[in-house]
């Protein structure tokens, strides 16, 4: 086959870099830090402002055995553009989705049109994202697919799945139809300081990072005690459940020996990130897990999350979720 090499214009910028892998992208320049006494690569991600993936990339060695040691040198990406190498079965779309970037902004960066052909071995440019993006897949409806079960799946709200497929709740699927998904790319945001949570807003960018389904840890900003919890269900704010009757006895212990209403700032802690949110611990209503000694759920609250029962803020948990991420 005759490779097409006439994409390149007048005008195209070439970023200059020795690619050093032909899968992972490689960075227009790195620094290095010096491993002190109480780092870990979160701190060192959020200290320079770059992601924990981008840290990977370039320091391989600890995908595998995130530990660090003081005196380790560290190389640092800048936070730039990245350039990627073409692979066989590549396209666009394949990558933007790669690296969680909108594909008009990839198009963008490197002069390219929709559908326009790539090859193997082409070096293509990818943006730094700053803001929540989204880019879209299909999922195949398998025998006994529902569109909730869809939707933990791929850790979607539910309504927002029906509305963007244009079905309503008691839509009966069949074995074969294409259900379109959005895929969201929520960026690291850097904190004031390592014992803050990123500041994320509920609607946009936090239910996204800790949807329906996912299991994470919460930890209690004034005395450091942690414990697990279950996002179970919660549209406006996030019902959650303690895994565990030791989680529900920790639960318990920080709120003073009693369950309360009374707020608290909390971190949430999922995919080596940490959330800003605030909790009350008083179980309440719908309950999933039964062996846990919780009869019930409690939530948690982020940026902008409201009340179930009328859709208003919640003042006191807002509060909190502020102090969390040191805004207070």
């Amino acid at each position: 086959m005759k490779l097409n090499f006439k994409k390149i214009i007048v005008g195209t910028t070439v970023v200059s870099t020795i690619i050093t892998s032909t899968v992972l992208p490689t960075f227009a320049s790195t620094t290095s830090h010096k491993v002190i006494n109480g780092d870990t690569l979160w701190k060192i991600s959020q200290k320079y402002n770059v992601s924990l993936n981008d840290i990977y990339n370039v320091n391989p060695k600890y995908k595998s055995n995130p530990s660090i040691h003081p005196g380790e040198i560290i190389q640092i990406p800048s936070s730039g553009i990245k350039s990627y190498t073409v692979q066989k079965d590549d396209t666009l779309w394949i990558i933007s989705n790669k690296f969680g970037v909108n594909l008009n902004e990839l198009l963008r960066v490197n002069n390219l049109k929709p559908g326009q052909y790539i090859y193997p071995g082409q070096k293509l440019n990818i943006p730094t994202t700053t803001n929540p993006s989204v880019t879209y897949k299909n999922h195949v409806v398998t025998k006994g697919d529902d569109m909730w079960k869809i939707s933990i799946k791929y850790g979607v709200p539910f309504n927002e799945l029906l509305k963007l497929n244009g079905i309503s709740e008691n839509h009966v699927l069949n074995i074969g139809d294409n259900i379109k998904i959005p895929v969201y790319s929520i960026p690291v945001k850097p904190t004031p300081g390592s014992q803050y949570g990123e500041l994320l807003d509920w609607w946009t960018e936090a239910q996204y990072v800790v949807p329906i389904g996912r299991t994470f840890k919460v930890i209690d900003f004034y005395t450091g005690k942690s414990w697990n919890m279950k996002r179970t269900i919660g549209a406006n704010h996030s019902d959650t459940e303690p895994v565990t009757s030791k989680d529900a006895a920790i639960m318990k212990e920080v709120w003073g020996g009693i369950y309360s209403w009374n707020t608290r700032p909390v971190i949430v802690e999922i995919d080596n990130r940490r959330i800003a949110a605030s909790a009350s611990s008083m179980p309440h209503d719908i309950q999933y897990i039964t062996n846990n000694n919780f009869n019930g759920h409690s939530d948690i609250h982020f940026l902008n999350s409201t009340r179930h029962k009328d859709g208003l803020k919640n003042e006191s948990h807002q509060n909190d979720v502020l102090i969390a991420a040191g805004k207070k």
